[in-house]
């Protein structure tokens, strides 16, 4: 075999092996459409912690503020189990039309019976 032939086999091999390569890294296993998929899970991840970040700061600074602030604890102990202090009066405002958890009233009695 002349140079110019062994040449051309190397050459010829080495274009396979490149051509190999290509589809491993395009198709096989841990190739770029695998690596854009773990791209967008770390994406949708970042944006739930970031998301997950800021409901533990909000409430951080609820605990912080019920420990601290007896306010903030007085104020949610009236808006949530109604609290009323001794000496003051409580009021129940009705909105018209509000639905109301009691009974219709009975019909009428029309006079004379029936």
């Amino acid at each position: 075999m002349s140079n110019a032939a062994i040449l051309r086999w190397i050459g010829l091999i080495l274009v396979i092996v490149l051509i190999a390569l290509q589809l491993k890294l395009w198709v096989g296993g841990g190739g770029m459409a695998e690596v854009d998929s773990l791209r967008e899970s770390v994406k949708k991840q970042t944006e739930e912690n970031a998301s997950l970040q800021k409901r533990n700061q909000a409430l951080a600074a609820d605990v912080e503020d019920l420990k601290h602030g007896e306010q903030a604890t007085e104020a949610r102990a009236r808006q949530e189990l109604g609290l009323v202090k001794p000496g003051e009066t409580f009021y129940q405002v009705v909105e018209p039309g509000a639905a109301t958890s009691a009974p219709p009233p009975p019909p009428p009695i029309a006079p004379g019976g029936q």
